[in-house]
């Protein structure tokens, strides 16, 4: 890592099309840049081994905002999630280049403890995974582990579940095992989870793909509700979801790339890269 800290680099303004001849790996299309940026990104290289996985990502991520991540699979949306937070410090082979800031503090500096850095970040995961344990407990899991004392556990904890539109529907069975709600709820359960210990970002890696439309819909009026007090960073295969509650969007394409990053309107009537177009009109995927 370098010890440099993050530069303002002011965002294009460019309309109309352009040739992805005129990107190069660390230059987006769009405007990749935010005055409001909570977590920056500075020539992001991350490598599994001797594999590849992000090559030299550059891009800012607005506070208080949606911001979705799209593209094929393998394309490196799940990996510069897990970045974030550094999850991938938990996988061996994984080795991370480049910067990483939030609030202007690279993540991956020698004295930032990454069980702190995930109190102020984080994560809900693809398939629920609620603990087996109760509602309440797993709720209070984090606040316990925080060494908050009952008092404010039970005020958290109930104020998460309200967070998360989950607190009508189980107020009365607090004490019943979390792995008996529905696949809906045990993922509304976990988002109650991540809040409680109140983080400043939700990172969630296709919260939603699991599960059946009316339960999808929940967690689509969810998500955008939290943006009005977390910044949120999803990532998703489904574009139309991408559509529907992100305020930007950043599109991955092969080979670990990000290609374009811009308003989710204008990446979506009107994006920059020709193979982003491609890939939102179905040309490939």
């Amino acid at each position: 890592m370098t010890a440099n800290g993050p530069q303002t680099v002011a965002s294009s303004e460019s309309s109309g099309s352009a040739t992805d001849a005129a990107m190069t790996d660390d230059a987006p299309l769009g405007s990749p840049r935010v005055d409001d940026a909570v977590i920056e990104s500075r020539d992001l290289d991350v490598y599994y081994g001797d594999d590849q996985a992000l090559h030299g990502i550059n891009m800012d991520i607005p506070e208080r905002k949606v911001t979705a991540l799209i593209g094929p699979s393998g394309c490196g949306k799940s990996t510069f999630l897990r970045s974030i937070n550094r999850m991938n410090d938990l996988i061996d082979i994984a080795r991370v280049d480049g910067d990483l800031y939030f609030h202007g503090k690279d993540v991956y500096d020698d004295d930032v403890d990454p069980v702190a850095l995930r109190r102020k970040i984080g994560m809900v995961f693809q398939k629920p995974n609620p603990f087996p344990k109760s509602i309440f407990d797993n709720v209070a899991y984090g606040l316990r582990v925080q060494g908050k004392d009952d008092g404010d556990v039970e005020k958290k904890v109930r104020t998460a579940l309200e967070r998360a539109a989950l607190l009508d529907e189980v107020e009365d069975q607090l004490d019943s095992s979390g792995l008996d709600l529905s696949g809906g709820q045990q993922q509304r359960l976990c988002i109650a989870r991540a809040i409680a210990p109140d983080p400043e970002v939700i990172l969630m890696d296709e919260p939603a793909s699991a599960l059946d439309p009316v339960a999808t819909s929940k967690i689509e009026d969810l998500v955008e509700e939290l943006a009005e007090e977390y910044t949120v960073v999803i990532v998703t295969h489904n574009m139309q979801q991408a559509a529907r509650i992100s305020d930007k969007t950043a599109v991955f394409l092969t080979g670990g790339h990000l290609v374009e990053f811009d308003d989710t309107g204008k990446i979506f009537e009107n994006p920059e890269s020709d193979r982003v177009e491609d890939y939102i009109t179905g040309k490939f995927g």
